[in-house]
């Protein structure tokens, strides 16, 4: 039976994002610097609303530039500090791989047979081959194994093993960043990277049975979960629905939820990272392949596609220009990894994350010889390492107004008071104006983008803040977005 369009696809929002603990976590703040002169002085919205946070003016950067360049910036503060920018970040990346690798590029995951089908069965075994695809979820993976069922197989008395060779990478402990090694946007890059190795769980209320019926998609093979969960008392208030179910998670191989649901809630969907994630995508392939009638003697194991074989299919993601759309309005995470490794994979014939900074280094020194390059790190701004300069953020957005591939980077952005992560702005006369990428850390709020001014002209807007109450910032970043979109 074919999925519902249930997927963390259409979740995009909630995995990407950290969660309240990400910004609580307990760390050193960036060093205070020196404040530098501005081309003129700040406006008194914006100084008002630091005011209110709590937040020194040696503790943000911000530039409002032209966006082509043609006029010294209208503000600049403290333009050449290196900043944490967080998940505004992305818009290196995004930008980089889409002039490097350009908008129509997919990625083409091949799947291979080392015998021929015969009467339905084959003898042998499935080889599935990862190339970094970012958007493997499960839908598409449905497509990829119904495809296989076409080839005429539908026993396979073998193995389906699994390649993920293309990227070389280090061992990931999801729970270093901020301990919550459940939450998806903490899950690591994968060359065979299904469903950004999480599960979206679906809990409906059945009042007349007492009960919430639960739906895990995709299936994972060997990971049982209950079918039901108690519902709670009658009148009981949604509240932390979460914390309600008592999930216990200490054994990937046995999910128990040992508290109940409120019916008030109604139907919720609650997307997780699984504990194993290493051993995610078997079960995934292997629970989707049972749950489509399939037969499988052998396991889901890893292992290397023969030299010489040839593929019997390959599948096709979608293009990089919608990638980098999912990317920016929602934030995601573990999808900006996996383009910023792409990079270095069509460059260096394997991934690693040495070889993703030096080729966007490579592009950054050509395209903006005279800008700081930033510091990368993991090319997602999730990150308490990563650096850039407002300077170099505002060169580098300028470059990209000019550049062939300005209007899939401009669209990819989230549309202030309209969608993505700023569709709750207050931003005023900038309102459905503005295209910015936000960044939300702990001690770090971020944003920058392109402003459509009042009186016609663009202006290229990047706002930075560092400090312990950063988050409470935002409103002064809102301030200073509707400050250039008042421009006559």
């Amino acid at each position: 039976m074919r999925p519902r369009a249930l997927s963390l696809w259409a979740c995009a929002a909630l995995l990407a994002l950290p969660g309240p603990a990400a910004l609580a976590q307990k760390g050193a703040a960036p060093a205070a610097v020196r404040p530098t002169a501005a081309a003129t002085p700040l406006p008194a919205a914006v100084e008002a609303a630091l005011l209110r946070a709590k937040v020194p003016l040696d503790a943000v950067s911000f530039v409002v530039a032209d966006a082509e360049g043609r006029q010294a910036p209208r503000l600049a503060w403290r333009a050449q500090e290196p900043m944490n920018p967080a998940s505004v970040m992305k818009l290196v990346t995004t930008y980089a791989a889409l002039e490097l690798l350009g908008p129509a590029f997919t990625w083409d995951t091949p799947v291979y047979l080392d015998a021929r089908p015969q009467g339905g069965s084959l003898r042998g075994n499935v080889y599935i081959k990862g190339v970094g695809d970012p958007q493997l979820v499960v839908e598409r993976l449905w497509l990829m194994l119904r495809r296989l069922q076409a080839q005429g197989v539908q026993v396979i008395v073998g193995d389906i093993v699994l390649d993920r060779s293309a990227f070389d990478l280090p061992a990931h402990d999801a729970a270093v960043f901020d301990g919550e090694p459940l939450r998806p946007y903490n899950a690591a890059p994968d060359a065979l990277l299904v469903n950004f190795k999480s599960v979206a769980l679906t809990f409906v209320p059945d009042t007349a049975a007492g009960v919430a019926r639960v739906q895990v998609e995709p299936p994972l093979a060997g990971a049982p979960w209950p079918a039901t969960v108690p519902l709670a008392a009658p009148g009981a208030e949604c509240g932390d629905w979460r914390a309600a179910l008592k999930p216990d998670w200490t054994d990937p191989a046995r999910v128990a939820f040992q508290g109940v649901f409120p019916a008030a809630c109604g139907e919720r969907v609650w997307p997780v990272a699984p504990p194993d994630p290493n051993g995610f995508a078997a079960r995934a392939i292997e629970g989707l392949w049972r749950d489509l009638g399939g037969k499988l003697t052998g396991s889901v194991r890893e292992g290397r596609v023969p030299q010489g074989l040839a593929p019997a299919f390959t599948v096709a993601s979608p293009s990089l220009a919608e990638a980098v759309r999912s990317i920016n309005k929602y934030s995601n995470n573990v999808m900006t990894q996996q383009v910023f490794l792409t990079i270095a994979l069509q460059k260096n014939g394997t991934a690693t994350f040495d070889g993703a900074r030096n080729a966007v280094a490579q592009w950054w020194r050509q395209r903006m010889p005279a800008a700081e390059p930033p510091v990368l790190d993991n090319g997602a701004g999730l990150s308490r390492e990563a650096r850039v300069s407002a300077a170099s953020l505002a060169r580098m957005l300028q470059v990209a107004w000019a550049s062939p591939v300005m209007p899939e980077l401009l669209s990819s952005l989230p549309i202030a008071g309209a969608d993505g992560t700023l569709r709750r702005s207050q931003v005023g006369r900038a309102a459905r104006a503005a295209h910015l990428k936000t960044g939300t850390l702990r001690d770090v709020s971020a944003l920058a983008g392109v402003v459509h001014a009042a009186g016609g002209r663009r202006y290229v807007v990047v706002a930075l803040a560092n400090h312990p109450n950063a988050p409470a910032a935002r409103a002064a970043m809102e301030a200073l977005v509707d400050w250039a979109a008042g421009e006559r």
